[in-house]
Parts: structure tokens; C-alpha cells; sequence
């Protein structure tokens, strides 16, 4: 599997990598520590891809004047 830091991944291809690592643990075919770690690195692409979706939608949501207005992740956190 794919080890790029989940920080620097791009949506799509979180979502890719979080798809493919259902897809094998439902194939059956990986010896229990490697489940437990493509669990985990699972729960962290969703979660990571949980707050792209937030921020998405929060750039939606602050549109002004026909213009996206970027959003400070941390702002929005401490909210």
C-alpha cells in the first residue's frame, strides 16, 4: 500500500487509496496485523478526506461576490 503522508494527498487520491484498502480487507485475504493497519491507515484517509469535504463546503457556503474566499481550516476548528 501506498505510504504517502496523508497530509499531502489530494481528495481523489485519498479516496482511491481508502477504496482500494476496503477492497482488500474484504477480500479476506490479509493476515491480522496487516488488517489492523490497513484499518487504520483507513480511519486516517477518511477522516482526512471528511475535512476536505468540511472545507469544500464551508468555501460554498462564504461565497461573495461571485468568488471563493479561502477558508483558514484553523478558524473554522476553533469555532
Amino acid at each position: 500500500m501506498d505510504q504517502t503522508p496523508i497530509a499531502d494527498m489530494k481528495f481523489e487520491t485519498a479516496l482511491a487509496e481508502l477504496e482500494a484498502i476496503v477492497s482488500s480487507m474484504e477480500g479476506g485475504k490479509l493476515e491480522l496485523e496487516a488488517s489492523i493497519a490497513a484499518y487504520k491507515r483507513g480511519m486516517e484517509l477518511m477522516k482526512h478526506c471528511q475535512a476536505q469535504l468540511a472545507d469544500a463546503e464551508e468555501q460554498v457556503r462564504v461565497l461573495e461576490n461571485g468568488e471563493f474566499k479561502p477558508v483558514d481550516r484553523n478558524t473554522l476548528e476553533a469555532q
